[in-house]
């Protein structure tokens, strides 16, 4: 009996101590981008990105975001447009070839809704971006999705010529979806 009660805490520890950090399965998971360009709305996304992700709802305070982001993996469906972002006046992957989103402050919105507010950093500009997303979890797999709104002027993305918001609209729209385990 008390051989129980020992292993059955030793579980609970270990398994307690590794909850709030997780792993995201790349095969199902996305980071999206949104916006409009001369009228006509596109979507793309980033097909190489590593998250980090420690989160636990009943812990805020020890929550952490980490995402690396590959800016020439980009891929709006247009090779025309693919280039034109990876180029020096939008992304400029030769110079700045990651972004990177940071986030340690986390508040509870409610119903399962959470906003990290964090930290991007692109094309050597650091400005902060909050990311609302949603948080379910059964057992040792969990599901994030989340918005965030970027102004692409704020970070000289498609500056000069490209500045014009009837060409290229200023706020992008951002979506995550993290298929997580439990590390």
């Amino acid at each position: 009996m008390i051989r129980s009660i020992f292993l059955a805490a030793a579980l609970a520890l270990s398994f307690g101590a590794h909850a709030g950090d997780w792993q995201a399965d790349p095969a199902t998971s996305s980071l999206k981008f949104s916006g409009s360009a001369e009228g006509e709305s596109f979507v793309g996304a980033f097909k190489t990105f590593t998250p980090a992700i420690a989160f636990d709802p009943a812990d805020l305070a020890s929550a952490r975001f980490e995402v690396d982001i590959s800016l020439a993996s980009a891929d709006s469906g247009s090779a025309e447009r693919d280039e034109t972002l990876r180029g020096g006046d939008f992304f400029s992957v030769a110079r700045f070839p990651n972004a990177t989103y940071t986030a340690s402050a986390f508040r509870d919105l409610g119903g399962g809704r959470f906003a990290a507010d964090g930290t991007l950093s692109l094309r050597g500009v650091e400005k902060p971006v909050t990311l609302e997303f949603t948080w379910s979890q059964e057992g040792a797999t969990a599901t994030l999705d989340g918005t965030a709104s970027v102004n692409r002027i704020d970070f000289n993305v498609g500056g000069g010529d490209w500045a014009d918001a009837s060409t290229i609209v200023h706020e992008i729209g951002v979506t995550t979806h993290l298929s997580l385990r439990a590390k």
